[in-house]
């Protein structure tokens, strides 16, 4: 692996972070705005659990895995 590669992978990574670092403080000012009027009740178990349950954080996850995998095939296959 190439200095540049490992420049792109650690500029990858800070971008997932920071996106994933985002969303996180986002959804915990909606949650804290939020008037006392509410459309539908929610399930127990997304309020117990709502970064697992919030797509938008599985997608972070998952494309950060995918990154990480890739980044550690191409290291090895170099």
């Amino acid at each position: 692996m190439g200095p540049l590669d490992l420049i792109l992978a650690i500029v990858a990574l800070l971008v997932i972070v920071a996106g994933l670092f985002y969303t996180y403080m986002v959804g915990r000012q909606s949650n804290a705005k939020q008037s006392s009027e509410m459309d539908t009740a929610i399930n127990e178990k997304v309020q117990e659990h709502y970064v697992l349950r919030n797509p938008v954080f599985l997608a972070y996850l998952i494309a950060a895995v995918l990154v990480i995998l890739y980044i550690a095939y191409i290291a090895m296959s170099s």
